[in-house]
C-alpha cells in the first residue's frame, strides 16, 4: 500500500464549483481524452485491460476482459451503458460522484466508448435523485458546446452521442440486463442468460455496462499510465477507490484510497465508531454480501480479504453498528427491503423473500416459535440460487450471515422482545464527541 489515502476521483470534489466545465479543465479535465484520441482505440482498450481495473459496481470483473468480449463480426451498433441506479442500503459513492464532478464520468464515457467502437453511451440514473439528473444533463450539455461530443470531436472521425436516462426507481434496475429492459421501455425484471448483454443487449445489440465508479476511473489510467494505476492496490485488486463508511461513525462520509485498506485504518481516519460504543457488526459490501464483526477488522478491503472471511467487496459500502443495535432487527429490516424491491419474476425469491419477513417479524417481537430460527436458514438456502438474478441470493446472505453470528439473539425472539434487549432509542440517539466528552454521556 502507498499513502493512506489517495485522492484521484474525489481530488476535485472540494472545489468551489467543481462540477463546472471550465473548472474540470482548470484541473487538466479532458487531458486524457485528447491523449486517448491520438492512440489507436485497440491500444486504450489494452491499457485498460493491462491496468487490472475490475468493475466497482459490485461483481469485480475486470472491466478489459468485459470490454474484449464485444463480438467483432456483429453488424449491429455497439452501445455503452453506464449504471448509475445505486440504490442498496449504504452504497452511496457513485451519485456523490456524479454530483460533485459530472465531467469526470463524462471523460470516462468518451474515451471508454472510443475504445470500443460505441457511437451512442447511455448514462441510466435512478430517479429519485433528479437533482444528479440534472446536473448530468447540464454536463453534457457544456461537453456538447464544447465540442467534447456530437460529430467529429476534437477534430477527429470519433463520433458519439451520449443520452441521459431516468430510471423509475426499482433495485433491481441495478442488475444489468433489468437495466436494459428498463432502458427499452419495458417493466424492469432481468432477462436469461446467455445471451450475455456484450452479444444482445441493448436493441439486441453488442453492448457493455458498467458502473460509474468503473468508468470514472479510466481518465486517470489513460492519463498517468498503466504502471501508475497497479502501483496501488493489493495483488488481486489494483488501483485507488471510494469506500463509503455510514452507520455509527463519528464521522461518515467518502474516502477514496488505495484497494486493500482496512476498516481499522478507516475508522482512525473518520474518528472511530460514536463516543462510547463499540463495533459490534458491519458490512464491507452492502448489505447483499453479508456481514462480519469487530473480529474483521484487520481485514484487507479487497475482492480477497472479504471474500475469505465469508463475505465480499461488493460496493464498498461499509455500515457500522455498534453493540447497542439489535441484530434481529437490523436483518428485518434488511430483508423487508428486498422483499419490497423483488420484481416478482422468479417464485422463490417474491414468495420466499415475504415468508422470511413473517418470520423475522414474530423473531423481533419476541412472538417466535421453536424451530423458527432453524426456518429462517432453510427458507434462504431454498432461495439462494434459484433465481435469475442476485437478489435472491442476497436476500438469503444477509438472513445467514446475521444467524451465523448472532443465533443466540434470533433464538431469544422466542420469548423476549428485540426492543427490551436491544432499546431502539439508544441505537438511533446520537451525540457529537465534543458534547459527550463534556457531559460524560456514554450512552
Amino acid at each position: 500500500m502507498t499513502d493512506m489515502l489517495t485522492p484521484v476521483l474525489s481530488a476535485n470534489w472540494g472545489d468551489e464549483r467543481a462540477w463546472k466545465l471550465t473548472n474540470y479543465e482548470r484541473r487538466g479535465g479532458y487531458a486524457a481524452l485528447r491523449k486517448a484520441l491520438a492512440q489507436p482505440a485497440g491500444d486504450i482498450a489494452g491499457q485498460v485491460k493491462a491496468s487490472s481495473l475490475r468493475g466497482r459496481g459490485g461483481a469485480g470483473f475486470p472491466a478489459g476482459v468485459k470490454w474484449s468480449f464485444l463480438p467483432k463480426d456483429n453488424p449491429n451498433p455497439v452501445y455503452l451503458v453506464v449504471n448509475c441506479d445505486e440504490s442498496e442500503p449504504g452504497t452511496c459513492k457513485d451519485i456523490p460522484l456524479v454530483m460533485a464532478s459530472p465531467h469526470t464520468l463524462l471523460e470516462g464515457i468518451i474515451i471508454s466508448s472510443y475504445a470500443v467502437g460505441c457511437h451512442h453511451a447511455f448514462v441510466y440514473i435512478r430517479g429519485e435523485v433528479l437533482h444528479v439528473i440534472r446536473r448530468m444533463q447540464q454536463a453534457v450539455r457544456e461537453a456538447y458546446s464544447a465540442g467534447y461530443l456530437g460529430k467529429g470531436i476534437l477534430g477527429t472521425d470519433f463520433d458519439l452521442e451520449v443520452t441521459v436516462h431516468a430510471g423509475a426507481g426499482a433495485y433491481i434496475c441495478g442488475e444489468e440486463t433489468a437495466l436494459l429492459d428498463s432502458l427499452e421501455g419495458h417493466r424492469g425484471q432481468p432477462r436469461l442468460k446467455p445471451p450475455f448483454p456484450a452479444v444482445a443487449g441493448l436493441y439486441a445489440s453488442p453492448t457493455v455496462i458498467n458502473n460509474v465508479e468503473t468508468i470514472a476511473t479510466v481518465p486517470a489510467i489513460i492519463a498517468n499510465g498503466v504502471d501508475w494505476f497497479t502501483s496501488m492496490g493489493s495483488e488481486s485488486s489494483r488501483g485507488m477507490t471510494l469506500y463509503s463508511l455510514s452507520g455509527h461513525v463519528a464521522n461518515p462520509g467518502q474516502f477514496e484510497a488505495p484497494m486493500g485498506i482496512t476498516l481499522r485504518q478507516l475508522l482512525d481516519l473518520a474518528g472511530g465508531i460514536r463516543h462510547g460504543h463499540q463495533l459490534k457488526f458491519w458490512t464491507p459490501g452492502g448489505s447483499s454480501l453479508g456481514v462480519l464483526t469487530a473480529d474483521h477488522l484487520d481485514v484487507p478491503l479487497d475482492y480477497d480479504g472479504p471474500a475469505k472471511a465469508g463475505s465480499g467487496l461488493g460496493t464498498k459500502a461499509l455500515q457500522c453498528f455498534d453493540e447497542t443495535t439489535s441484530a434481529v432487527r437490523a436483518c428485518a429490516r434488511y430483508v423487508e427491503f428486498y422483499k419490497h424491491e423483488s420484481c416478482g419474476k422468479c417464485t422463490p425469491c417474491r414468495e420466499g423473500s415475504w415468508w422470511l419477513v413473517q418470520l423475522l417479524a414474530r423473531l423481533e417481537a419476541g412472538q417466535g416459535e421453536e424451530g423458527d430460527v432453524d426456518k429462517l436458514l432453510d427458507l434462504a438456502d431454498n432461495i439462494a440460487g434459484r433465481s435469475f438474478c442476485a437478489l435472491a441470493d442476497g436476500t438469503a446472505t444477509i438472513v445467514k450471515s446475521m444467524v451465523q453470528h448472532f443465533r443466540s439473539e434470533f433464538e431469544a425472539g422466542l420469548h423476549t422482545p428485540a426492543w427490551e434487549l436491544f432499546p431502539y432509542e439508544k441505537t438511533t440517539a446520537w451525540y457529537r464527541p465534543a458534547v459527550a466528552a463534556e457531559s460524560g454521556a456514554t450512552a
